[in-house]
């Protein structure tokens, strides 16, 4: 299969209402509004193909991006082409599907972690705390965590939204899972006050950040 016949696949699976939503999360107007599940089934069938992946990726398209996240080798990719990627991912799900599927895979993560985490690009600078959030979480080693709640109560006031994102999770992990700071990343959270007027969705917990943490400690207690 190639690129075109991928597109007009992609093009017949389109959704006026996925459209919509994906609308409200970033996605411009070069998108089809396919349905993820519709996604990881066409992925399914075309297998791993690292050339077509590329290929879809560099369309713009949203599906295809989405589509060619779980198409391509992480390995293959250099840190250029990753730092390409990440600045390109500008739809919300976009961003997340390529954090979780490729960046965070990827052998040479950790040598643009904290400079993707200093970029002025909102995106490159999402993945960069993305990758920080998961070391906090699984692999601290390291990390001057105190240094980092530093940053975060400096720099995320002024960073831009999509950015905010990924560094309110770092400080949700260092308050879930480092019991000593968790006090303080609780007062950086209730100061700061980004998502605290963050519309719940039913069985959702709100991602601000006092309340993420106290519910998920409440759950490890449990």
């Amino acid at each position: 299969m190639n690129t075109k016949q991928v597109m007009a696949r992609l093009k017949k699976l389109g959704d006026e209402k996925r459209r919509a939503f994906n609308a409200k999360r970033g996605a411009g107007d070069n998108q089809f509004g396919v349905k993820t599940g519709d996604i990881r089934k066409l992925a399914k069938e075309i297998k791993v193909d690292h050339e077509l992946g590329l290929s879809l990726w560099e369309t713009g398209n949203a599906d295809a991006q989405m589509l060619a996240i779980l198409l391509v080798r992480p390995k293959d990719l250099d840190t250029k082409q990753l730092g390409t990627m990440a600045k390109e991912g500008t739809c919300e799900w976009v961003a997340d599907w390529l954090n979780s599927y490729v960046i965070k895979k990827h052998p040479k993560k950790e040598s643009v972690r904290e400079r993707w985490m200093k970029s002025r690009d909102a995106m490159t600078k999402r993945a960069g705390w993305s990758l920080t959030s998961e070391r906090i979480a699984r692999s601290p080693d390291g990390l001057d965590l105190a240094a980092l709640l530093d940053r975060i109560e400096k720099e995320m006031p002024k960073a831009a939204p999509q950015a905010q994102w990924t560094m309110n999770m770092s400080l949700v992990n260092i308050g879930i899972h480092h019991p000593k700071l968790r006090k303080r990343a609780l007062a950086i959270g209730e100061a700061l006050g980004i998502y605290s007027d963050y519309p719940e969705r039913k069985g959702c917990t709100s991602p601000f950040a006092p309340i993420w943490i106290n519910e998920m400690v409440s759950r490890q207690k449990a």
